[in-house]
């Protein structure tokens, strides 16, 4: 399964509190957490984000507190996946918990501006940068969390499991 949408760039160590600021963390509602994803980056991130779009990053996408609120802001959002030259760990995990794909491609994260336009092949891992006519290839998933992002995240996967 190939998505495809615009990079929206975020540099090095952007942490939770600026995925999203502490004083929203009083709601759970996706659509509330989706409008103000990544305020304090200045930049009307929720305004522009557009159904599909993907954001790429540098070092230590995710640091900070262990909020599962922040990747739910960013699937919220309506982006495809998250991609990094590298995660925070417990950041990894909470978005594979909430269904959100993200891949750590140094060279993907590195040639990607702003605007490109990007595909992702969920399964092989292939990141194509469409703008460039460049591929890359990120580490796929195995099957089993694969298979949690597919049933749009950990609770969802746990329920479709228990009638089994």
């Amino acid at each position: 399964m190939s998505k495809r949408g615009k990079v929206h760039i975020y540099g090095n160590h952007v942490d939770t509190d600026v995925i999203i600021p502490a004083r929203y963390l009083n709601t759970t509602d996706p659509k509330e957490l989706a409008s103000h994803c990544m305020e304090d980056a200045g930049d009307n991130f929720a305004g522009r984000v557009q159904e599909g779009d993907f954001i790429v990053a540098g070092d230590n996408f995710g640091c900070g507190s262990s909020r599962e609120h922040a990747p739910i802001a960013i699937k919220a959002c309506g982006v495809t996946a998250v991609i990094a030259k590298s995660f925070a760990r417990i950041f990894f995990r909470n978005s594979i918990n909430v269904g959100l794909p993200i891949f750590e491609s140094l060279e993907a994260a590195t040639d990607a501006e702003a605007g490109d336009e990007m595909e992702v092949n969920i399964e092989t891992g292939v990141i194509t940068n469409v703008t460039k006519g460049k591929n890359y290839q990120a580490e796929p998933f195995p099957d089993f969390l694969r298979d949690i992002i597919d049933a749009g995240g950990l609770v969802n996967y746990v329920k479709s499991r228990a009638g089994k």
